[in-house]
């Protein structure tokens, strides 16, 4: 068993999908219409195309907005993110615009940092434990 797909909520999959995409760098997997608004929207790692699929959700049910609320609230980060190097990912996202709660931090074997994904939620990054 492993993971194929997890999932983010998002206030607005075209915001999401520019930021997810142009910002983070991840690729475009899939894009299907759901009817309305809604797509099935997924992105990928750009090493990394058959692998994990990221599903940008819509954040339409009334569950997410106080889930949201209370882990953006009390700083929790709703996904994690592995990259090479924190600090060089905190480096270039910062000179992108991208709002930080928390610098680089060491812990133990790893380092991470917090962001806010501009679509309702913070996310972590975090090198590999070696």
């Amino acid at each position: 068993m492993k993971i194929h797909l997890t999932s983010v909520f998002v206030d607005d999959q075209a915001k999401a999908e520019r930021f997810y995409t142009e910002v983070l760098g991840f690729v475009k997997k899939y894009d299907v219409p759901l009817g309305g608004n809604a797509r099935w929207l997924t992105v990928v790692s750009p090493d990394e195309q058959d692998g994990t699929e990221l599903l940008l959700e819509p954040a339409g049910h009334p569950a997410v907005k106080p889930y949201r609320d209370a882990l953006v609230g009390d700083g929790i980060p709703l996904a994690q993110f592995a990259v090479d190097d924190v600090t060089a990912e905190y480096e270039r996202l910062r000179g992108l615009g991208v709002l930080f709660t928390q610098e680089p931090l060491e812990m133990g074997p790893v380092t991470t940092a917090v962001f806010d994904d501009t679509c309702g939620n913070l996310i972590q990054i975090a090198t590999k434990p070696q």
